[in-house]
Order: C-alpha cells, then structure tokens, then sequence
C-alpha cells in the first residue's frame, strides 16, 4: 500500500501516536500483548484505552480453533474499516493468524500495514514505526526462535493478578492442533528471567501469579535437563507481594511427585490444577496423539485428590472428534460424572486445515457436535452446581476484585476460581470498605448457580 502522502513517512515521534491494543484468544496471547505494550510504553509511545483515539491499533490474533479464528478475522475488517475511513493512521496484525496466514493477510486485506509474527514481538516498536509511515512490512521469524520480552512487561489482567508466561512452543503434535506449527518447539523461559519479571510484577501490587504455557508441566526439561515446575515454584514462593500461586495446562501424564509434594506443602500455591484431558476413551484418545489411557487419567486424578483433599481439578474436553461414536460419547459423559471434576470445560471439535485429523475420515457432522458438547456441559452443570451448594458454611479467603455499588457487594474468587475462567464470590460487607487486590477472610452462606455468595 502506498502512503497517502510525504508527510505520512516523516519519522513522528513516540509521543505523538497513541496506540490500541486488542488480545484475541488465550492468555498466553494477553501475555504477549502485555510484554508487546510494556516495550512500546519503554519507548515513549502511548497506550489508549479509547479506540476513537487510536493512531495505530494493534490487533493480536488467535487461530487455534474455527470459532477464534472467525473472530480475528472479523477484528482485523472492523479494523480495517476505521482505516478506510482516514480514522486510523496504521493497522497491525500479529499473532497466531499472523504467524499462519501472512501471505492471505496481506492480500486480501489491504488495510493491513504490518504483520508480526509469533517470534517477532520483540520487533514491535519497528512495526509501529513502519505503520506510522505507510510502510508495509511482514515480520515472521522462524517459529523456533526465541523472543521473550524479558523486563518489559506490565501486569497481563487485573493490576493485582498477572499472567506468567513460563514457556513458549509445544512438543505434543496433538492430531486436532495447530499451535506447534505456528509457535515451534517446546522452549523454557529461563528461570533467572522469571523471578526478575515476578518480582517486577510484584512491585507493581501484583498479588497472584497465574502460571501458563501451552503446557506447564515440562517447563525446564529443554534447559535444565529435568522437569523443573517445582524448582520454579519454589524460587516464586520466596518473592514477598506474592501470594497465590496458580498453575494452568498440566497435560496429566507429565504430572510429577515432586510437583504434587510442591502444591501440597507450599502455602502461597493454590489447590488448584488445570489439567486438559480432551477425552476419555482409550481409542479417541491414541487418535487425537494423546499420551495417556483412560485407566492412567484415574489415577492421576484419584492421586492427587488423595494427596490434596481440597484440590480443585478443572479440566477440557472435545466432543466430536472424527469417528467418535455414540458409545464413546456416552463413555465420556461417564467419565464426566464419575469423575466429578470441580470446572470442566467443553469444546465441540474444530476442523483445522495442516492438522492431521483435518484428512481423517469419519467427520462428525457440526449439529451432531453441539449437541454433545452441550450433553457434555448439562452433565457437567448439575456437578458444578452441587458442588457449589456444597460450599455453604464453609470459611474460606477470598481474593477481592470489585464491587457492584447498586447492590453493594464485592466481586471475588476463592482459590478454586481462575481469573476469567471459573465462577466469582459475591460478598456482602456491611460497612467494611475494600480495595481490589484484597484478600479476606469469609463465611460461604449460598449459591447462585455457578457463583457463589459470602459474608465478613
């Protein structure tokens, strides 16, 4: 695209151009907007929560499944529009969809000024640039390449909870996913980087750690030799400011004895696992690539309830995964209700061009798709629900993240509740005044649903 004008390629200054951040998709993709904001902002550019006063938006995209996809694209038009209209001086696209589709991109959506690919963030202040002066670039490295922004990342969610990302890329090849042909290998952050962004983020009022990777687990067996999630762990529990830690994408057949021994002793480490298991039949699961049995996912369960009593276990599930018959789907409803899992979430299969299970045969047709998936979250609900109900009576701290003033009462989250993820606390004070970030102590006296209600 050629710039409008001279003026559109003189050099502006940072401070001149006001930048929008839209995150699609996961929160390792909000991780990597965080650290993409804090380096720009290191640069003197400046950040907008307005839209209507953006010079440059940056669009982080998602294509891990159909849905998000649809969603990026829809952004990137939407956003393509305000440049069309002369309300936008420059369009950025980064991202999963980036990584994977840059040349249809930048074809079929002319708008588009740069791409920055899944490894290139570190170069995002030069894409901000170029996009500034008309210039249109594509920046996508090597998949395999290393670009973790390291001391340059602001709070990734609330100001009192962040996102940690521990590691990048992923070695599984799962047969329905894409992620490790748009993120590369699996590759550990190292552990010195770690501490110095935690206790950065501790010193900007960061309470709770939220640890994610596209899977935990095996964090440090590419640099250290070994596992080392609780040699992590430990080093973060030392960190004064932090005070929950949380840890998300445990694949179950890489969770560990000294990790469970880390969980079980370590205050600061909430009870809390999230553990994908997609199915629960032994042959669905050898066809998605999955490494474990049904018989294996029993006992990993029924381990780490024994060693944890209170754990909370959340878990994922795909329903329609090619040739899945109704047998197996009633297996996995079961499953689902043997297994009592505290959050469980259900994905009806996306069909994902480059992935192995895009060419099986035995597609399930996307009617007969929601409507396991929705069997499966019925299943799943009464459980939810129940085990809410169960709460009632029970003391328990509570992490405090704002307050409803018509109804005045606080939103919170007990350590059985991911952030964004899993269900709230709504608490009744009386008088008593609080600021997000708190972390009290309360009395469970109902529930609604999914949430639950407390008092002081």
């Amino acid at each position: 695209m050629k710039p409008s004008s001279d003026h559109s390629r003189k050099k502006r200054n940072p401070e001149e151009l006001r930048i929008f951040f839209i995150s699609l998709g996961c929160d390792k993709n909000l991780v990597d907007s965080s650290q993409m904001m804090g380096l720009l902002s290191s640069k003197g550019y400046v950040m907008t929560d307005d839209e209507d006063e953006a010079d440059i938006i940056i669009v982080n995209t998602c294509c891990f499944i159909g849905d998000a996809k649809q969603e990026s694209i829809d952004t990137i038009i939407e956003a393509g529009k305000r440049k069309r209209d002369g309300r936008l001086r420059g369009l950025i696209v980064c991202g999963c969809l980036a990584q994977r589709y840059s040349d249809e991109i930048m074809k079929v959506m002319p708008e588009t000024d740069v791409i920055v690919g899944t490894t290139a963030t570190d170069r995002i202040a030069e894409a901000v640039e170029e996009a500034a002066q008309g210039i249109r670039a594509r920046h996508t490295e090597s998949i395999d390449r290393s670009s973790y922004l390291s001391g340059v990342s602001e709070p990734a969610g609330m100001p009192h909870s962040s996102y940690l990302k521990i590691a990048e890329g992923c070695n599984k090849n799962c047969t329905y996913c894409v992620i490790p042909k748009v993120r590369g290998h699996y590759r550990s952050v190292p552990m010195e980087e770690l501490i110095n962004d935690a206790e950065r983020l501790a010193s900007k009022g960061v309470k709770e750690l939220v640890l994610v990777a596209q899977e935990t687990t095996v964090y440090g067996t590419d640099l250290y030799g070994k596992k080392s999630l609780h040699l992590l762990l430990e080093k973060l529990c030392r960190i004064e400011g932090i005070e929950w830690i949380r840890l998300m994408y445990c694949y179950p057949e890489e969770i560990y004895d000294e990790l469970i021994s880390r969980i079980k002793k370590e205050p600061k480490i909430c009870h809390y696992l999230d553990m994908p298991i997609q199915h629960c039949s032994d042959r669905i699961l050898k066809l998605m690539g999955r490494k474990t049995k049904k018989k294996e996912l029993v006992d990993i369960i029924q381990k780490l309830r024994r060693e944890i009593p209170d754990i909370a276990l959340r878990t994922t599930l795909i329903s329609g995964f090619p040739t899945e018959t109704e047998e197996e789907h009633e297996e996995l409803k079961a499953f689902v209700r043997k297994m009592s899992f505290d959050r469980l979430g259900d994905f009806p299969y996306s069909r994902e061009e480059d992935t192995v299970a895009f060419a099986m045969k035995g597609q399930i047709h996307h009617a007969t798709k929601k409507r396991r998936h929705r069997e499966i979250m019925e299943a799943q609900q009464e459980i939810a629900f129940e085990k809410a109900g169960a709460q009632r009576g029970r003391r328990m701290k509570v992490m405090i993240e704002g307050r409803i003033p018509d109804d005045d009462v606080y939103i919170g989250r007990t350590y059985m509740d991911a952030p964004d993820v899993d269900g709230y606390v709504f608490v009744s004070t009386g008088r008593h005044d609080l600021m997000s970030g708190d972390i009290i102590d309360v009395m469970i006296d109902g529930a609604e649903g999914y949430d639950l209600t407390a008092a002081l």
